[in-house]
């Protein structure tokens, strides 16, 4: 019986549209309804009247045949499409390229960010509080994602040479500015990629994305879109070169933006404020002070009349086209409490003299990335690198120009203090050569925080050519592994030279690696097919439907991915009932791999009391008794004295 049989781990990433009609239920109940399909059956449906009645939208036919404002493109409605679609595939750990993988809570994933940002849904939905992406900037020249609608994975594989298509060689081109799809294909490419992202995005979170003249303003508005035009923050202004270049037309632009978009608009920390210029040279007992401007540039009432020195009987105006920003009583009550410091000389002009306690906020407003002149960036420094020290860098670090323009790390330190928190977790899904990455590090190192990464990058090749293939790169994915690695050298390598460092905490110096690739469970086909060979086959898949080459630890980590826990879960191996069991995190999950599953093991996971238990449905070995004792088993646990624990019990 139905009731009888465990339930079965769902393999696909996240239904998003079936999250969203969640969501939407939760705050409208009213509007769902059931409905009768072609087939008979009865399904729940989202009466979208009832919808605009509820907020408040009365309209008519003709009132709804009108135009509306919004965005479209043509391969919009396809874009919706591939959102909603769920991935088959999984995230296979290589710990031969990782770094203190069983330690580390960072994450470097190979893959194509649309399928991978799919795949992260469950376990890091709301979890993430900084993402930072620098994206193609869609110049004519940049790289263009291999989306294909209908099998993104398949087209993935074929791309990386992980699955061959007939002999055929998959080749990436680059998006032409003459190509009539020039602007679409951009937008195609990064909707899809922003609606996933902002699901990962906690309440308090935040995106900065990269951008240039190119598409600042498609940006904008797919911005706009996707997290809503009042979570906008500002288009940071960011200084990227130092000065001008030669240009056809004598316009030469040395500045890009960072466009920053809040999941639920609060505020940004601004910039710390400073009180260096703040002393107290004549002792005053109010504490520090500066001069600080007195005249003010709008009139507010009585605030144009002459103001007099009692020291000197000298007489000042505000200055020509500004005010006093007091009436005649105030500024009276100012001079006789000494605030107002009058100049030695008669052509000068009165000062206020501003107390370092009046601050009404220990931050000042920040709106861009700017370096004065002579100022220097530094670890603690409001201004930002340039790009040619991003270049450098990059060169000091893997030894050669290997990536192009990569951003500095000070940029995204700069950012990382406008949100994120000691613990918090960045996201990287245009990773490059893994700045980001270099900058959390850093930043850690410096203040002993405990923020983690998680970096996506496509195995994009490297021109043979290129100084990147000639050192020994095959794909931009293995420069940014690398430079993860060498950063990590280069502080264990000063922290060797530091004294009592075990009275600091043991920083994260490590990063596990994770590749994009099939499911190891070949998933039932429910689409119906006239084809007998092609049924037949379906249904051997399914009697045997773990890949025979897929490792242990590979059926492990996918289980915990579709179960919705993070990557990096903490995993431990119990021997219970003569049988080995993974505990995850101290046992709130339990999963057991074992091929032939007995009575006594299925009671010693029951009598370990955890949350959920995954098994594999071949450890019956087709025996319905066992299987059926096992549901009853979990059932009458969860049903104990007290709270039930509620053990869900699925296999796969």
């Amino acid at each position: 019986m139905p009731d009888e049989q465990p339930e079965k781990l769902d393999l696909t990433s996240m239904d998003i549209a079936a999250r969203k009609r969640l969501e939407l239920k939760q705050l409208f109940p009213e509007v769902f309804t059931e409905t009768r399909k072609d087939d008979g059956t009865i399904v729940e449906a989202v009466d979208f009247e009832r919808l605009k009645t509820a907020l408040g939208e009365f309209s008519d036919i003709l009132e709804r045949q009108r135009e509306r404002y919004g965005m479209v493109w043509p391969g919009k409605n396809e874009c919706q499409k591939i959102i909603q679609q769920p991935s088959l595939a999984t995230l296979k750990p290589d710990r031969d390229e990782s770094v203190n993988f069983n330690e580390t809570d960072n994450l470097f994933i190979e893959g194509d960010n649309l399928e991978v940002l799919k795949l992260l849904q469950k376990s890091y939905y709301g979890k993430v509080k900084m993402i930072y992406i620098d994206p193609p900037y869609n110049t004519g020249n940049d790289f263009v994602y291999p989306d294909d609608y209908s099998e993104s994975l398949d087209t993935y594989l074929k791309y990386a040479g992980l699955a061959d298509d007939e002999g055929k060689k998959f080749e990436s081109k680059a998006n032409v500015k003459d190509s009539a799809r020039f602007h679409t294909q951009w937008l195609s490419m990064m909707y899809p990629r922003l609606y996933l992202a902002k699901n990962l995005l906690h309440e308090n979170g935040a995106i900065f994305i990269s951008i240039d003249d190119n598409e600042i303003t498609n940006l904008r508005n797919l911005c706009n879109e996707v997290f809503g035009e009042e979570n906008f923050y500002c288009s940071f202004v960011w200084q990227r070169r130092s000065g001008a270049m030669d240009s056809v037309d004598n316009v030469s632009q040395d500045h890009e933006y960072v466009v920053c978009y809040a999941k639920t608009k609060s505020k940004l920390n601004g910039i710390a404020r400073t009180y260096k210029k703040y002393s107290n040279p004549d002792n005053d007992p109010r504490g520090p002070w500066i001069l600080d401007n007195l005249s003010a540039g709008k009139a507010g009432g009585d605030v144009h009349y002459p103001i007099i020195d009692p020291a000197t009987g000298n007489e000042y105006l505000p200055p020509e086209g500004r005010y006093w920003p007091y009436n005649r009583e105030t500024m009276k009550r100012k001079i006789s409490e000494g605030r107002i410091i009058f100049p030695k000389k008669p052509e000068g002009r009165p000062m206020l003299k501003r107390f370092s306690r009046e601050a009404k906020s220990e931050s000042v407003p920040v709106s861009t990335w700017l370096r004065k002149r002579g100022d220097k960036a530094t670890a603690n420094s409001i201004f930002s690198a340039l790009n040619t020290e991003g270049t450098k860098e990059s060169q000091n670090i893997l030894g050669g120009k290997y990536f192009s323009h990569p951003k500095p790390t000070q940029l995204i330190k700069s950012l990382t203090t406008q949100i994120l928190e000691p613990k918090d977790i960045v996201v990287d899904f245009f990773a490059g050569s893994c700045s980001s990455a270099d900058a959390v590090l850093n930043l850690n190192q410096e203040d002993g925080g405990n923020r983690k990464f998680i970096m996506v990058q496509l195995p994009e090749p490297c021109s043979e050519d290129s100084e990147a293939a000639k050192a020994g790169f095959k794909t931009i994915a293995d420069i940014g592994k690398e430079r993860i690695r060498r950063v990590i050298r280069k502080i264990e390598s000063e922290q060797k030279g530091q004294l009592n460092l075990e009275d600091k905490p043991k920083p994260d110096l490590g990063f596990k690696v994770f590749k994009l690739a099939r499911s190891n469970f070949k998933v039932w086909d429910s689409e119906p097919k006239n084809d007998t060979e092609a049924i037949k086959k379906q249904i051997e898949l399914n009697i045997d439907h773990i890949d025979p080459k897929a490792s242990q630890e590979d059926i492990l980590y996918e289980l915990l991915l579709k179960a919705g826990f993070p990557l990096t879960a903490k995993i431990e191996k119990r021997h219970m009932a003569e049988k080995d069991v993974f505990a995850i995190e101290g046992g709130t999950l339990l999963i057991c791999l074992e091929k032939r599953l007995t009575s006594e093991l299925i009671r010693a996971m029951a009598e370990a009391n955890p949350r959920q238990v995954i098994c594999l449905d071949e450890g019956f070995e087709g025996n319905d008794q066992l299987k059926t004792n096992a549901v009853q088993t979990f059932r009458s646990r969860s049903q104990g004295d007290g709270e039930p624990s509620q053990i869900v019990f699925r296999t796969v």
